[in-house]
Order: C-alpha cells, then sequence, then structure tokens
C-alpha cells in the first residue's frame, strides 16, 4: 500500500513550555494527519538527550526523554497544580529550543508530580517496574548518581563505582533509593503517555516510524552497565570510536565518539542483546527506522583519544547473520534501513539479503546527471522510502539557497518547473509520484521554512535539534494542499 509520511519530532510540536510535549498538540497533530491523508508519523529518536541535545547520543537505549511528559495530563491526574510550572520563563524564543532552560527546570516540576505520586504508589506503577526491570533498575541509579554527581560522566565519578564493585554498587542503591524511585516514576509516566499517544494514532490509522541509532553513548548507562558489549580496555576506556572517513563535506572526516561493539562476544550470546533491542524498539514504534545502517556491514574504527577521524580504518560488522537471529526470535518486523553515505557493493549485497527498505534522498539527486541512484527513474523497485530530506539535511528553500547554479538548472529541467522558488513543491511531488513505498517531507518544507529550520548540521554542536512549530502552522489550507497531493499520487 502506497503511503506518505510526514517527518517531525515530539521536540518540535507546540507547547508553552520550551519544547514539544505528548499533549494536547500531539493530539491535535494527530488529527492534522489523519485530516491531511497522511498515513505516517516519522520521529526521531525518544531518548533522554545528552550533552549537545542530540537525541542520538543519549544516556539509554531503552528509557524516554522526560522533557516529553506533558505537565497538563499530570495537572488532569491530580499530580500538579497549574502554580507548579505556569510560571517559569520556558523560553527565550518559541521558535527554537532552549534546553539549558529546560534542564534547569523540568526536574523540579516532576519531582512535584513525584511528591504527591508516591503517597500511593499503584499497581500499574509496579508492573510497569517490574516488567522493566531488565534496564529500568540500572538506568534509575545510573541517573541518581549522575545527579549527585553534579552531571559528570559515569568514567568521572569515584572509581570503585565507576567500575562498578558490587559493595560500592548496594551502598549507592541504599542511599539514593527515594532518588531512583523518582527516576522510575519518571519513566512509568513518560511511556503511559507515550502508549496513549501511539494509540491515538494508530486508530486513526497512522503509522510511528521511530528511529533506532546504532550506537550508544560513551556516557550511558549501557556502557556503565555492561562494558562487555564494548570494544573497552580493563578501565573501561573505549579502544577505539566510531565515526566516518574524511570525504568532500567533511575534509577531516567525522569523530563521533561513540564506543564500538564487540562483535565477537555479541555473536557469542546469539546477539541476544540487539533482540532484546529491537523487540522493545518494535513496540515503541510500529516501522523501526535503523540510523547508519551500512556500520553492520562494515563499520569506521577510529583510535580513542583522536582528534580528527582521519586515521581510522573499515573493519567487518556482523552482516546479515545479526538480522537473521532476530528474525529467528522475533519474527518479520518491519525495519527501514538507512543506507546512506558511503555504500559499497557489499552493503547492498547485505540490504538485499534482509530485504529492508532502503532510503533515497532527492536533495542528494542532482549531482550525477542522471545516474544518481536518489532520482525517482533509478529508484528500481517500490522497496524503498522516498524523502525529500532527512532530519540531517537543509530544509528544501535553504537547499535551494545553497546548491550550485547547475544544480538547480538540473533541478529546474528535472522537476519540469520555471522558477527557483517552485524547486521545493517539485521535489515533493516528485518524492510522491515515484514508486517508493513511503514518501516523506520534512514539516518544514510543508511550511516552506527557511533555512534557520533546519533540524541539525552534522558535525557542528550549539544551535540543532532546536526547530519548532507554532499552532497557527497547522492550516486547513495546508491539510487541504497535503490531502489533495496524497489524493492525486494515491498515497
Amino acid at each position: 500500500m502506497r503511503k506518505s509520511g510526514i517527518l517531525m519530532h515530539i521536540s518540535s510540536l507546540p507547547s508553552e513550555y520550551g519544547i514539544g510535549k505528548m499533549g494536547k498538540a500531539a493530539y491535535d497533530f494527530v488529527d492534522f494527519l489523519a485530516e491531511s491523508g497522511v498515513k505516517c508519523w516519522q520521529i526521531l529518536p525518544l531518548s533522554p538527550t545528552s550533552y549537545g541535545d542530540s537525541p542520538y547520543q543519549s544516556f539509554s537505549v531503552y528509557a524516554g526523554n522526560p522533557y516529553f511528559i506533558d505537565f497538563e495530563t499530570l495537572k488532569q491526574e491530580g499530580l500538579l497544580k497549574k502554580s507548579d510550572y505556569q510560571n517559569i520563563k520556558w523560553q527565550d524564543n518559541p521558535n527554537h529550543v532552549n534546553y539549558s532552560r529546560i534542564y534547569a527546570n523540568c526536574f523540579k516540576v516532576l519531582k512535584q508530580a513525584y511528591k504527591v505520586y508516591r503517597r500511593d504508589i499503584s499497581k500499574k506503577y509496579s508492573n510497569f517496574v517490574e516488567k522493566n526491570k531488565s534496564w529500568l533498575d540500572d538506568y534509575a541509579l545510573f541517573m541518581a548518581l549522575k545527579f549527585k554527581n553534579d552531571g559528570k560522566p559515569w568514567y568521572e565519578w569515584d572509581k570503585k563505582l565507576a567500575m562498578r564493585e558490587p559493595e560500592a554498587l548496594k551502598k549507592a542503591a541504599d542511599e539514593l533509593k527515594k532518588e531512583t524511585e523518582f527516576f522510575k516514576f519518571i519513566q512509568y509516566k513518560f511511556f503511559r503517555q507515550w502508549f496513549n499517544l501511539k494509540k491515538y494514532a494508530n486508530d486513526k490509522g497512522i503509522e510511528i516510524i521511530g528511529d533506532m541509532p546504532i550506537y550508544v553513548s560513551y556516557d550511558s548507562v549501557e556502557a556503565w552497565a555492561s562494558p562487555e558489549l564494548f570494544l573497552f580496555d580493563k578501565d573501561g576506556k573505549p579502544i577505539d570510536v566510531a565515526g566516518c572517513p574524511p570525504d568532500d563535506f567533511a575534509p577531516t572526516g567525522q569523530l563521533w565518539g561513540n564506543p564500538l561493539y564487540d562483535w565477537e562476544y555479541h555473536k557469542k550470546t546469539g546477539y541476544k542483546w540487539w533482540t532484546e533491542r529491537l523487540k522493545f524498539s518494535s513496540k515503541l514504534y510500529d516501522i523501526v527506522r535503523i540510523d547508519h545502517f551500512r556500520g553492520f556491514e562494515s563499520y569506521y574504527a577510529i583510535p580513542y583519544g583522536s582528534e580528527t577521524a582521519e586515521n581510522g580504518e573499515w573493519r567487518k560488522g556482523p552482516g546479515a547473520e545479526l538480522f537473521k537471529a532476530v528474525q529467528k526470535e522475533l519474527g518479520a518486523l518491519n525495519i527501514i534501513a538507512e543506507d546512506l553515505g558511503f555504500i559499497t557493493e557489499d552493503v547492498h549485497e547485505m540490504l538485499r539479503e534482509v530485504g529492508y527498505p532502503g532510503m533515497k534522498v532527492l536533495q542528494f539527486a542532482f549531482g550525477e546527471g542522471g545516474k544518481s541512484e536518489h532520482l525517482p527513474h533509478n529508484f528500481g523497485s517500490s522497496n524503498c522510502i522516498a524523502y525529500t530530506g532527512t532530519h540531517d539535511n537543509e530544509t528544501l528553500r535553504g537547499w535551494v539557497n545553497s546548491a550550485s547554479a547547475d544544480t538547480l538548472k538540473y533541478a529546474m529541467a528535472y522537476f519540469n518547473i520555471k522558477k527557483k522558488k517552485d524547486i521545493p513543491k517539485g521535489m515533493i511531488r516528485a518524492a510522491w509520484g515515484s514508486v517508493a513505498e513511503i514518501a516523506v517531507a520534512q514539516m518544514q518544507d510543508f511550511l516552506e521554512s527557511d533555512p534557520s529550520c533546519r533540524m541539525n548540521t552534522p558535525s557542528t554542536t550549539g544551535s540543532n535539534w532546536q526547530f519548532r512549530t507554532k499552532e497557527t502552522d497547522f492550516t486547513e489550507k495546508l491539510s487541504k494542499k497535503i490531502l489533495k497531493l496524497n489524493k492525486m499520487y494515491n498515497r
């Protein structure tokens, strides 16, 4: 079945409280999608963000982001009063998220809700804690220790705690019991709100496309509590870290700094950790987009401590074997493979073997004449997802502003349009008209947003992940325009 999707993270929803939340605005957006004939809502990882505010650098692969918990819902449940959160300055600019303001205030408000709630710990809460104990116990203690240590990464804590000596762990767990319960409460409320929102979307015929990063952050509960999963030395330091080699866009490469997996260990366990992770992600979302999928075929390893990504090397990953092991345990999963970047024939072969749809990005399509695999006439089959751009790309208006004259000339000829300003509309139409199973555009591109609304510029920090919408953006006129597009192209 042909479908269309809109890519917009929860953080970008309208809100008075500095960042998008899983409250009324989220439900209104689902209604907007349904009225527009859009069948998929694509979001970024729901994980808690750490330094740099990126959802791809998280404290946990399982936990949900506390910033998205809706205060109004907690108020309706009798856990908050309006005065607990209304008079706080949450933002300087309604168009951008100010993460430092939210970090400074969000936990204070949630602690107030916890104080009220814990007088009567419910059976539903107990069931949630029991059902999720395989990750929740370690996560709650990790966060309690992190707050006690002024936010420092775990590898800068007292050595006995950093290396998880049993006596030190037991003592910390006893001392921080109230704090660990608070972090469990936050997760309980997050997942209650998330699954209610997801059910509402599903009942309206809308699937959630969620994002699963391939790597975890070094400052994460997984790196602290399960060091055997990674290429660490005996002191818990990475031997090598992840990144991308130099190319035309990044002359010194991209140094991500994430720990690399000990694939020999994972193979010995029958990929148990991956099976559990994908099982969880498949409940959280209807369709799972796996970021940097090519890293399962071969991954780029950079010696720990390097200042650039220039001295790395390619190493073989587990390939299709991992996904066959997962499929044997869980059955067929709805997965999109993010197969962008340096793609070899071996990566294409792995994709063919697992059968997952890859991604085609029209912003990448206009540099090789008519040969680019990202041009709709070269898609080859419907087993792909067509994007005008991803969260790492320019807005379409930004792309038009920055592209070369030759690129724009070719794009205008390809879309059969006369004016440069019409290229964004032409690109959306080309994605929608393609054979791709799903066609996706960022919300910014339907809003015709300028370059300041870009979600992320890779290899930069300081101004990313901040884009926000206003209630007035989601007009009936826009909804009708998107619905017309969906009907025209049978989506």
